[in-house]
């Protein structure tokens, strides 16, 4: 029976997923073999030692101690893509609330219910208002993957010029990009070219204040930028400066602060990205299948700390071993396992960064001792084994 502890409200169109014959799921639950979480912060927790994999129901994982869990041999998977058409939507949104003064319009139009010439005051004050189109100005999308391409797609049916950079873009991502958006070679030549800039990348130290006071010189005066991706990918206090002197026209973020609604041209939204029972659905859906995957087949899929690894088990006895990438692993692995006359049916090894895994297959049961010698191999972190 595995054990699955949720950290948040997960949805049960993804809890449900789960074998009642073969799982335990509850938000209070002792030696989990997995965490199922949202937005709960891992990050000051101490994370059992009997958790193999964490799912985040989401694509951010800034409250997962990635680091720590790789050292530990816990597998973190995230879902990238599942709540990308939501996302996108209030995207899209929040563009047409940067360019008409949509919300300032209707503030005014709230302040004068009850006066006996509402229509009058309307015709006097609607120029106050006004704001560009959309059609026909140039939109940049920094970062294109599910939902970058969504937006820039949608954005060039709404008759946007679109400029997109990714130097790190997937195959999969290009195949449902437009063929009609324009690849920039650097940040900077889209930033000079854009009337407005969108964000949807992952926080990590290279992106942390990617959008500083140098690259906010360079854009177009008057430009429009929207920040649905992560605070921190853009500095609050050079965004703040260039509202002021008029370099930037409107910002419009999703994670607003006490600083930034101080200022006028920012539309803070209270982190709705992915606020949509949909969203939700599809996330928790997504988490819940990689998790049965991991626990049940050792598959490795949307993971953020280990390499993506899958291997149809055509026989009954599964290795699977988590390791740092160093040399020489892999032969101490099937050393051991020829010197025990285990004989490999079938067998995987991919690593990223610093830490590898490998799934071995055979047709015979692999003894408990063997197991230990394997565990004793400097640089071997978590070793377990499948019968089906």
């Amino acid at each position: 029976m595995f054990r699955i502890q949720t950290m948040n409200k997960i949805s049960p169109l993804g809890t449900d997923l789960f074998p009642k014959d073969k799982y335990e799921i509850s938000g209070d639950i002792s030696n989990p073999d997995a965490i199922l979480v949202r937005s709960a912060d891992l990050n000051s927790i101490e994370i059992p030692s009997s958790v193999i994999a964490i799912a985040r129901a989401g694509a951010g994982y800034n409250n997962i101690p990635v680091q720590r869990c790789s050292e530990s041999g816990i597998v973190v998977f995230n879902t990238p893509g599942a709540n990308a058409n939501a996302v996108k939507e209030l995207t899209i949104a929040a563009l047409l609330l940067s360019s008409r003064n949509i919300i300032g319009g209707i503030n005014w139009t709230m302040s004068v219910a009850g006066k006996p010439d509402v229509a009058e005051l309307v015709e006097k004050e609607k120029s106050k208002f006004a704001g560009p189109e959309l059609k026909g100005k140039t939109l940049g999308v920094i970062g294109l993957g599910a939902i970058g391409v969504m937006v820039a797609n949608d954005a060039m049916a709404l008759g946007m010029n679109v400029i997109g950079y990714d130097p790190f873009i997937s195959v999969d991502a290009a195949w449902h990009l437009s063929s009609d958006v324009v690849r920039a070679d650097s940040l900077e030549s889209l930033l000079v070219k854009s009337d407005y800039i969108t964000l949807h990348i992952p926080q990590s130290e290279a992106t942390k204040g990617l959008l500083d006071a140098d690259k906010i010189n360079i854009m177009k005066k008057g430009a429009r930028i929207v920040n649905f991706s992560r605070n921190a990918l853009v500095k609050d206090k050079d965004i703040i400066e260039a509202l002021e002197a008029g370099k930037i026209n409107c910002y419009v973020t999703d994670f607003p602060t006490a600083e930034l609604l101080n200022c006028k041209k920012v539309i803070g939204i209270p982190h709705l990205g992915a606020s949509t029972a949909e969203a939700e659905d599809n996330c928790a859906i997504m988490a819940v299948r990689q998790i049965i995957d991991y626990l049940e087949f050792g598959t490795i899929r949307n993971s953020v700390n280990f390499p993506l690894c899958r291997l149809e088990q055509r026989f009954p006895y599964r290795l699977l071993v988590v390791n740092r990438n160093i040399p020489n692993m892999v032969g101490q692995i099937t050393t051991n396992l020829a010197g025990a006359n285990i004989n490999i049916q079938d067998m995987i090894n991919h690593h990223r960064d610093e830490f590898g895994y490998s799934i071995i297959d055979s047709d015979q049961k692999i003894p408990e001792s063997v197991l230990d010698q394997i565990r004793k191999v400097a640089g071997i972190i978590k070793v377990r084994v499948i019968f089906k």
